[in-house]
């Protein structure tokens, strides 16, 4: 999803960021938490709220004045729903009186968040990855620090807690990112979908090897000719190969390939000569080659990969999260007919491999990306209680399984879980059509108190009336998933020589992983990979490795409590 010509496009954004932060501050290292200096940059449209706080306590009460404020999702493939379309929004929207202005990226996230750093016009939240981009906003003294608010506005800091919390705090020791999909406990959905009827039609045999997963795929391809064998969502981020790396080795994480470094030892090496990853895309390409991938796997979208899952057109398919689509398509497949629809295998291994040491996907306690509130917002205070309601039960609950009087009515003696209704249950097709367009309004998802609640309730259940994701998460994925916090926050800054460096790196990896997919042996394979080292090296790729092991290693001594 990158373009390619981020080199130059990587020295355009540092011009654009060094005059917005310019014109913004006299300083980088200005601790200035004011959202009303006349240096910030405005917003297009800005929070509002009609009076904070809004109570005797001193606190911003969500529900008792309207609060409008704008998002930005910083990322190529997000498109943030409408809100207030779906039934659970709509709620938030209409009762407790907030209002949420999308704006999109058009597909080019950098080139949007470069624009609006030049036009200072930030967005009152945007959402993004931790590391690069967030440390460039807090340098540029754009961003607004939570300390004052983390306890008026509890939420955060009960479920997330102080281990979780320091690990937040920025170089200055102040907090001003609020995590998504935080935990305390393995969580995601990593994995591998099987298409039930052709499994079933075929004889249902054996997959659980990288031979087993060919011969399967090659006995689709022959017996149904306008089936997709294996869907790897390529895509997004390359995920399904990404899921594939994991099956040629013990304890390998694919959470190295996204950081483009090997661990040995103690340091962290090249992806490129890892001897793991080499084997990983002979088979990938062997894959491609033989038509066993999908061919377009390159250029889709996302609309096009969940039409296919949709119409039962894909016989495997894989990504970092797989559920979400699937969980829809196996509503509606499996409703048209009883022996259609998807179900989850036990990771893919390679033969000789305990299966029990395969992780397809990694969490950590962060969870995934976070939001930051910019000096944009007229209201800061206003927007994190927001931020903070929305984390919490309530929040969490309405997201999750609508408002009350749907999914759920009332809630248990502890005041927080909710009592679940029978259309839990009785309308698994319209709970997966909600959750699939609610999963792009989960912003700071709170993993451990949706995963609890969820938990508590399917045990109840007998199995056939079980949540067709929860089924899978309770049985194979939440039981595959590493733990993978202490790689966390070791990307360089863009503007840095090993962020310039980095970008030409990743603009190598994606090059050249496309060119290993279009290979005709496992030799060529071998000698595009040499290649790709050969090339990263000369940008620079040694000094990258080096920060990025020396912020992994202070990470490994944090998590010591040293």
């Amino acid at each position: 999803m990158r373009s390619t010509k981020k080199a130059l496009f990587v020295c355009i954004a540092v011009l654009l960021v060094m005059t917005a932060v310019l014109a913004a501050c006299s300083g980088n290292n200005s601790s200035n938490s004011n959202p009303e200096a006349s240096s910030t940059p405005s917003s297009t449209p800005s929070s509002t709220a009609s009076s904070s706080p809004s109570t005797a306590e001193g606190k911003f009460e969500i529900g008792a004045n309207p609060l409008e404020l704008s998002f930005y999702g910083h990322y190529d493939w997000y498109t943030m729903p409408p809100w207030g379309e779906d039934i659970s929004s709509k709620w938030i929207k209409e009762t407790k009186k907030v209002t949420v202005n999308a704006i999109h990226s058009g597909g080019n996230a950098k080139q949007k968040l470069n624009t609006m750093l030049a036009s200072k016009e930030l967005p009152d939240v945007i959402w993004l990855d931790r590391g690069p981009d967030v440390e460039m906003l807090r340098q540029a003294d754009m961003l607004v620090p939570f300390d004052d608010y983390l306890d008026k506005y509890p939420n955060l800091k009960k479920w997330l807690g102080e281990e979780g919390i320091n690990m937040l705090r920025s170089e200055d020791g102040k907090i001003y990112q609020f995590p998504n999909w935080y935990t305390s406990q393995p969580n995601g959905n990593a994995g591998y979908v099987v298409n039930k009827k052709i499994y079933e039609e075929l004889g249902s045999p054996k997959l659980e090897t990288t031979d087993d997963l060919y011969n399967y795929l090659k006995l689709v391809k022959e017996k149904y000719t306008d089936v997709i064998p294996f869907e790897p969502h390529l895509a997004i981020d390359g995920q399904g190969l990404d899921i594939l790396y994991t099956a040629f080795g013990e304890n390998a994480l694919n959470r190295w390939i996204g950081i483009r470094a090997v661990p040995q030892g103690d340091k962290l090496t090249s992806i490129f000569k890892d001897p793991i990853f080499r084997e990983s895309m002979q088979f990938s390409a062997k894959l491609f080659r033989e038509k066993l991938m999908s061919q377009d796997a390159l250029t889709q979208t996302v609309d096009q990969v969940k039409e296919k899952v949709n119409n039962g057109k894909v016989a495997v398919f894989a990504s970092a999260s797989p559920t979400e689509i699937a969980m829809e398509a196996h509503a509606i497949l499996s409703k048209q007919d009883p022996k259609a629809g998807y179900f989850m295998i036990w990771p893919i291994a390679k033969p000789g491999l305990d299966k029990n040491k395969i992780f397809p996907g990694t969490y950590t306690q962060l969870g995934w990306n976070v939001s930051v509130i910019t000096k944009s917002a007229k209201d800061p205070e206003a927007v994190f209680a927001f931020l903070d309601w929305y984390t919490g039960p309530e929040g969490q609950s309405t997201l999750m399984w609508g408002p009350q009087g749907t999914y759920w009515d009332g809630l248990e003696a502890d005041g927080i879980t909710p009592i679940f209704t029978d259309k839990y249950t009785s309308d698994a097709e319209g709970l997966g059509k909600l959750q699939s367009v609610t999963s792009n309004l989960h912003w700071n998802g709170n993993t451990v108190f949706i995963d609890t609640t969820k938990a508590k309730f399917e045990s109840t259940l007998p199995e056939e009336q079980r949540n067709w994701s929860t089924r899978w998460q309770y049985e194979i994925t939440w039981k595959t998933q590493a733990n993978a916090t202490d790689y966390i926050n070791i990307e360089p800054a863009p503007d840095s020589e090993e962020g310039i460096a980095m970008t030409a790196v990743e603009d190598i990896f994606d090059e050249w992983r496309a060119k290993v997919l279009f290979s005709k042996s496992d030799e060529e394979v071998l000698s595009i990979l040499d290649q790709a080292d050969k090339d990263a090296m000369s940008v620079g790729y040694e000094k990258v490795l080096a920060f990025k092991t020396q912020k992994w290693q202070e990470n490994v001594q944090k998590m010591k409590g040293q």
